[in-house]
């Protein structure tokens, strides 16, 4: 593949997962309303994980891999989506989905604090200034009073805090690990597996189960939206840009998404959105420019080659 081409995947992989994502926040929040969490993330994950299968057949690419991809999937699969994705769709049920979104914007500060703790990474001056930005932007998004006040509110940030840890680190091991080559496949098994986990998970919550056509319109569309769109498309492009740039670099999606996410949650579900939520959105959205320097990347970049 040419480099233009490769440019050309890496803008369009980027859109998908700053846009796409962003607009999964609105959608889990108007389906978790309805449906149990743990059963709308594992539908969601295995429907998809299926179909990729089955495009994966008609396209006539081979679906084998190895056993320690397999076993690296699955571990992928848990990170990510089992509790990195599942547990964000429970919290939605106590914060409001610009909320969760702006919180998560703090996970490329976190991916850069476990490089520094597991992996013994210096962090840059100018990281250090993004990493501060960041720690002042999340107290003023968590310090608010309408937040602070509701106990369910703060159940909420906590589940998010640790869904970010899981999140992070799955980056980190995504960026090293063995892995099926093909970034469609490798998508599959991720989703499938999660699916399956989810599934248990919420067995073991004693969640109650309920059928497609039961559901109301609004959550049936949302559910295939983010079974094409937030799931196959997103995710695949997720996985590709782990491979073909540095993970922190992946991680500045979450500093676009909030903006997004806060957008459609104002738009279509009249969430509030606070003068210090805005100041808190700006200041982490100004930690990027600092993570994101040519010369913190090519650091970042030597590290991982």
């Amino acid at each position: 593949m040419g480099k233009s081409s490769t440019s050309v995947l890496v803008i369009l992989a980027f859109f998908a997962i700053y846009v796409i994502w962003g607009s999964t926040y609105l959608l889990n929040k108007v389906a978790v309303q309805e449906l149990e969490p743990f059963m709308l993330a594992s539908c969601r994950f295995t429907t998809a994980g299926i179909l990729i299968f089955i495009l994966a057949k008609i396209m006539g690419i081979p679906l084998s891999i190895t056993k320690k991809q397999l076993w690296n999937t699955i571990i992928a699969g848990i990170l990510f989506l089992s509790f990195g994705n599942g547990v964000v769709v429970w919290a939605l049920k106590y914060v409001d989905s610009g909320f969760a979104a702006l919180e998560i914007s703090a996970q490329p500060l976190i991916i850069l604090l476990l490089m520094r703790v597991l992996q013994g990474k210096k962090i840059q001056p100018m990281s250090v200034i993004g990493v501060i930005l960041g720690i002042v932007g999340i107290y003023l998004l968590v310090s608010q009073k309408q937040i602070i006040a509701k106990e369910e509110s703060i159940t909420g940030m906590v589940m998010i805090f640790f869904c970010m840890l899981s999140w992070a680190y799955g980056s980190l091991f995504v960026a090293k690990a063995d892995l099926p080559n093909n970034y469609f496949v490798n998508t599959g098994y991720q989703m499938f597996t999660a699916g399956i986990t989810l599934a248990l998970m919420s067995l073991a919550f004693g969640e109650t189960w309920s059928a497609p056509l039961s559901w109301s319109g609004g959550v049936q569309l949302s559910m295939v939206l983010l079974i094409v769109f937030g799931s196959i498309l997103a995710f695949t492009s997720f996985n590709y840009l782990l491979k073909a740039v540095s993970p922190e670099k992946v991680a500045t999606s979450t500093y676009v998404n909030p903006i997004v996410a806060l957008l459609l949650g104002w738009y279509f579900l009249d969430e509030q959105i606070t003068a210090q939520s805005i100041i808190a959105a700006t200041i982490l959205l100004t930690g990027v420019y600092f993570i994101n320097t040519k010369k913190t990347l090519a650091i970042f970049e030597r590290f991982k080659r």
